[in-house]
């Protein structure tokens, strides 16, 4: 089984969601929950305005909102809910790209152009050995897929035409692997972009490595982290705004139990030297990350198998959100969308930067 699969076979509680005390000096969001009209995970969600938000999952799900929340509405993909829909990412409400994970042809990349109406296989995985994870575009045009390492090489995939073709980039491009290293398809934020040339890779066990291009994808270096690594353990999701990124890590063998530390750290140098956060107040694996640019400069979120929370010092302090299961997590201007256990998905609202 690979570290990927583990991630889908989590037991997830049915809790009550519940606000932690709002520490001093830290501007609570406005929370909403709203209703998805699905009973599955919430793995992946983003958004690409204030009111265009695509999210998937488990099961074949496939969701967007053209209202910021208010509705959504499941778009149908040609598999059914026979794939495991881990990573979604949209340009806006017409074009996006869903990842199934799995290995061999499990693995697939899907792009619709007309809102989820119809989809188009673009990508089906022939290698048996080979299991994909994460997804991200640096414009609409360039993108790149990471997957877990196979026959001694690391894997991944590039597109320079939105995805018409995707090739596996030659191993004189990409790290050589750790035995065995791969990602956690926890959020679909093991790979992200920090501007259209600028991109990472979170990976996981048996180290925390970070895997930077600085080409939009053509080829890549690696950089070490200080967050927490081992058998099962690793990062697990990322977050870029230009140079200043946080990363989150966790050990997947306890997920719902995790209490690790050094799984929270933040760069300010484009990942060559971190500086450790502090965990938040919940047990459980956090599964992803994300900077909330308009909440203020140290405002971030983050999501795991014990809740979410959010911090507006960089990851210092963190105030709970809920106790829930909590995997997808994606911010546009100073609102945020959440995913999470049967089909629960969470609205919040940050006061502006700087009122």
């Amino acid at each position: 089984m690979t570290r990927a699969a583990i991630l889908g076979l989590a037991a997830v509680l049915t809790t009550v969601p519940q606000r932690g005390a709002v520490a001093q000096g830290v501007s609570a969001p406005r929370i909403a929950e709203q209703q998805s009209g699905v009973t599955q995970l919430i793995q992946a969600v983003h958004a690409t305005s204030a009111n265009v938000v695509w999210a998937s999952g488990p099961g074949g799900v496939v969701l967007r909102t053209q209202d910021g929340g208010t509705t959504w509405q499941r778009r149908l993909t040609p598999a059914g809910d026979s794939l495991q829909f881990r990573d979604v990412y949209a340009v806006d409400a017409d074009t996006a790209w869903v990842l199934s994970i799995g290995n061999g042809t499990a693995s697939r990349i899907y792009r619709t152009s007309d809102g989820g109406s119809t989809w188009a296989l673009q990508f089906i995985n022939r290698d048996s050995a080979a299991f994909y994870d994460c997804l991200s575009f640096g414009t609409a045009a360039e993108g790149i897929v990471f997957g877990d390492a196979a026959a001694g090489r690391t894997h991944i995939l590039r597109t320079t035409n939105g995805g018409g073709t995707w090739s596996l980039l030659p191993e004189r491009a990409v790290p050589a692997p750790l035995p065995s290293e791969g990602a956690f398809a926890a959020s679909g934020l093991c790979v992200t972009h920090a501007d259209a040339r600028t991109a990472y890779i979170a990976t996981g066990a048996p180290g925390a490595r970070l895997f930077k291009s600085s080409d939009a994808g053509a080829t890549w270096s690696v950089l070490e982290t200080p967050l927490v690594r081992g058998t099962v353990a690793g990062l697990t999701g990322l977050s870029f705004v230009g140079n200043r990124g946080v990363a989150v890590a966790a050990d997947i063998n306890r997920l719902r139990t995790d209490t690790s530390t050094n799984v929270v750290g933040v760069t300010t140098d484009g990942g060559r030297t971190w500086t450790l956060g502090n965990r938040p107040p919940l047990p459980g694996a956090l599964s992803g990350v994300t900077w909330v640019p308009g909440a203020g400069p140290d405002a971030m979120v983050a999501v795991s198998y014990g809740g979410a929370f959010h911090s507006s010092t960089a990851g210092r302090t963190w105030t709970t959100i809920t106790n829930v299961v909590t995997t997808g997590v994606s911010a546009f201007g100073r609102t945020v969308w959440i995913g999470g256990e049967k089909g629960r998905i969470w609205r919040l609202d940050f006061t502006a930067a700087g009122r």
